[in-house]
């Protein structure tokens, strides 16, 4: 079920509505059922593989508390971790992780095992399998294997409620797409009184229309413009390749950080707070920065669960800078079964690597030149650089194979045409210039709304103090922006979102 069907229009108000009329005890199942429903409509049968995860990480921790035996009034400082306790938890992560890879990597190590093969004039017969991907598999059960984590490291107490952990694994706002929550966070929520709050609610839906606006107006339209290039981009070159490439950060970031804000949103409106996943990428400074601020739930979970334990930058200046490449090469890979993916974390992990190794030299070099670190125009171009830099390696990200990408960025170079942004061209590349005119002012709004963010101004609650007539003129507006502004597929079929394929 996508945020942006009419079907999530009736599910999710119909959810809310019981879950404050049903009686205290009975509202996490009422969501328990409720999310399941929600995933079941994708593929009724991969619901067992939600289960699964559940109960395996489930055990998993019992069997971890069980090892030491843990008090389950509190959570000791410090506490031994048993031999019994490690076993537990790899097996947790072999079961989860063995899963996820063979439905999402399976058919991409064979084909390269194939590739290998061949290139020694050695033919094996490998087969193929018809696996389809679980939608969300890689978010549900990086979240229940946290969870894991955190019981071993005594972080939580075991949850010895098995549904209220259900739960928690199959929140439906944040299943298929994150945020990837941690469990000292929201699983404990479950246990709070949640009350029908008119300006939570209020907030919350403001919050789910920006999402709407992100998605239907912005991501949705721009697709269009980006497909035509990525997908013949032999037929362009130069600015033309830049322009795709530029509407893709916008789409990424408006798809992806539009599901989060949905999900935010809906969470909120019942009472619940998810962490919070996009901060103005990119109005980062550096591609460190950028990381801190871009899918912040997935950066978190690869620093506490994968940085951190390769000994994080506590080690020696080349084991660091490995750590870091081995965190994003893994980040990479996670995001698909394609070399694509993989070069591009690399990449984000080399501009992290040459940024650090240079620091001193940039410092030095500022410094000669009087430069003012703390000058507008320097941090605006700090600004532009860190989008080029990442921007570029979105070419990859995008790329429908390594080859096209290096296709892509050898026609990059081969012409330069900036006369194309001003001679109508930009027109003839998937959006004709009414939808292109609409999207330069969303992207104008999307800009002065992270402007405004960044600054410490947060709209939401400068909207919320004005007075009712107000607030209400602003959400119909915003309403009927989406309605009338929003891109639509044949017969208004809902667009999915990027991320669900991941």
């Amino acid at each position: 079920m996508l945020f942006n069907s009419l079907s999530f229009l009736v599910f999710f108000p119909v959810v809310s509505l019981f879950y404050f009329i049903l009686p205290e005890k009975a509202r996490n199942y009422w969501l328990l059922a409720a999310s399941y429903y929600f995933y079941m409509n994708w593929n009724a049968k991969y619901a067992l593989l939600l289960f699964g995860c559940t109960l395996v990480t489930y055990i998993s921790g019992w069997l971890i508390g069980v090892s030491r035996k843990e008090d389950q009034d509190a959570v000791p400082k410090k506490q031994r971790r048993t031999g019994s306790a490690k076993l537990y938890v790899a097996v947790s992560f072999l079961l989860n992780l063995g899963l996820l890879c063979w439905f999402k990597y399976t058919n991409f190590f064979l084909d390269n095992f194939r590739a290998v093969m061949q290139t020694f004039g050695v033919g094996i017969p490998v087969p193929n399998f018809d696996i389809v991907l679980p939608v969300g598999i890689s978010f549900f059960i990086f979240q229940a294997l946290s969870y894991t984590m955190d019981v071993y490291r005594g972080k939580v107490r075991v949850e010895k409620n098995f549904l209220k952990y259900a739960l928690f694994v199959s929140f439906f706002p944040q299943l298929v797409a994150g945020p990837i929550e941690r469990s000292d966070h929201l699983l404990k929520q479950f246990d709070e009184k949640h009350k029908l709050e008119p300006i939570r609610v209020e907030r919350g839906l403001m919050l789910m229309l920006w999402g709407y606006f992100q998605k239907m107006v912005l991501a949705d339209r721009v697709a269009l413009l980006v497909n035509q290039v990525f997908n013949y981009y032999t037929a362009y070159a130069g600015f033309e390749i830049v322009a795709g490439a530029v509407f893709f950060a916008v789409q990424v970031y408006c798809d992806f950080a539009g599901y989060s804000n949905i999900a935010i949103g809906a969470a909120q409106v019942m009472g619940f707070d998810l962490m919070q996943n996009f901060r103005e990428p990119y109005l980062a400074r550096s591609v460190g920065e950028f990381w801190r601020r871009w899918h912040i739930s997935l950066t978190l979970w690869f620093r506490d669960y994968l940085y951190f334990p390769l000994g994080g930058s506590r080690t020696g200046k080349l084991r660091h800078y490995l750590n870091i490449m081995v965190v994003f090469l893994v980040s990479g890979l996670w995001h698909g079964a394609m070399w694509t993916y993989v070069i591009w974390g690399g990449m984000n992990g080399l501009f992290q690597m040459i940024g650090s190794l240079t620091a001193k030299r940039r410092a030095q070099f500022r410094q000669a030149l009087h430069i003012k670190s703390t000058a507008f125009s320097y941090k605006l171009l700090q600004v532009c650089a860190t989008f080029c830099l990442v921007d570029f390696s979105f070419i990859f990200f995008r790329a429908n194979s390594v080859s096209d990408a290096f296709g892509m960025i050898a026609r990059l170079f081969s012409t330069f045409n900036p006369w194309i942004l001003l001679d109508g061209t930009l027109y003839t590349l998937g959006l004709n210039q009414k939808d292109f005119l609409i999207t330069l002012a969303a992207v104008g709004v999307l800009f002065a709304v992270d402007v405004f963010h960044r600054k410490g101004m947060e709209l939401r609650s400068s909207l919320l103090r004005q007075n009712r007539l107000f607030r209400w003129a602003v959400c119909y507006g915003a309403i009927f922006t989406i309605l009338i502004f929003g891109s639509y597929g044949p017969d208004y079929n809902a667009a999915s979102f990027i991320y669900f394929r991941f």
